[in-house]
């Protein structure tokens, strides 16, 4: 009996919780693997996903994002064997587990960390609420660790994500995982390929609210992306350095993408 012909992966994109082919049919080849080489279409495709998606997301109690966030880290959990089989080491497998479990944690309680009741003077109640920014462009970072930190923190808040990866296997593989961790499709979208071809798009984009820079090596790349944000009053998120996933994250990737309700309400009325 003939030894039997592996059937090969191809890495498609994912887009409005479905993993359709780059429109240009272009693909990479990535350590004997066959990517989806996003193009300009595959992004304002993924923004249009997203937005769609992003009432409704920030619609959900803070509680039910907080209960997809942690399904997807038991569906992660539950898919190590996968991850390992793309050379993600164990440690850092654990911490990105770990990492989504904290920000689930954190879905109910930041509301009440970030908001106030405000003193004025005058029978009013004046009460200030984080609200989320709307769709946020992110380039991430090519580790499983990097790429659930800046995932997590900007859809936990309510938001939406195009996400830009070079690391093609571990962030379609993760979006195989959230694709069936009861995650409303739009919500996370992931674009592979070249940055410095896809991102662009993104940073001068009308209807993408923020812009993620951690996964940026390049400076100069950086800081054309920051510019091109700057013709639709986009929020930037640059981390000085190279930034520590392994660190405790702190609430500063949450709030980034976070805009201030302030409500006043009379008394006595």
């Amino acid at each position: 009996m003939s030894e039997r012909l592996k059937v090969r992966k191809t890495y498609k994109l994912f887009i409005g919780g479905k993993f359709p082919r780059s429109e240009s049919g272009r693909t990479d080849l990535v350590d004997g693997d066959n990517v989806a080489r996003a193009s300009r279409k595959d992004a304002r495709d993924a923004v249009v996903a997203a937005r769609k998606a992003q009432p409704g997301w920030a619609g959900a109690t803070a509680y039910n994002r907080g209960q997809i966030l942690y399904r997807a880290a038991e569906m992660l959990e539950a898919r190590r064997g996968e991850f390992k089989t793309l050379d993600v080491p164990g440690h850092e497998l654990n911490a990105a587990i770990d990492r989504l479990v904290w920000y689930a944690g954190w879905a109910d309680k930041l509301a009440q960390v970030t908001g106030s009741a405000n003193p004025v003077s005058g029978p009013f109640f004046n009460l200030s609420s984080p609200e989320p920014t709307g769709v946020v462009g992110v380039v991430a970072p090519p580790s499983l660790l990097g790429l659930v930190s800046v995932v997590a923190p900007a859809v936990v808040t309510g938001n939406t994500a195009v996400v830009v990866s070079t690391g093609p296997q571990v962030a379609i593989t993760l979006a195989e995982t959230l694709a069936t961790s009861d995650l409303p499709g739009g919500v996370v979208n992931i674009l592979t390929g070249d940055p410095a071809e896809v991102a662009p798009w993104l940073a001068s984009h009308d209807d993408v609210n923020g812009l993620d820079l951690t996964g940026v090596t390049d400076p100069e790349l950086a800081a054309d992306l920051e510019r091109s944000a700057g013709g639709t009053l986009k929020r930037v998120l640059r981390p000085a350095g190279e930034p520590d996933f392994t660190a405790d994250p702190g609430l500063r990737p949450m709030t980034a993408f976070l805009e201030t309700k302030t409500v006043w309400h009379p008394k006595g009325f």
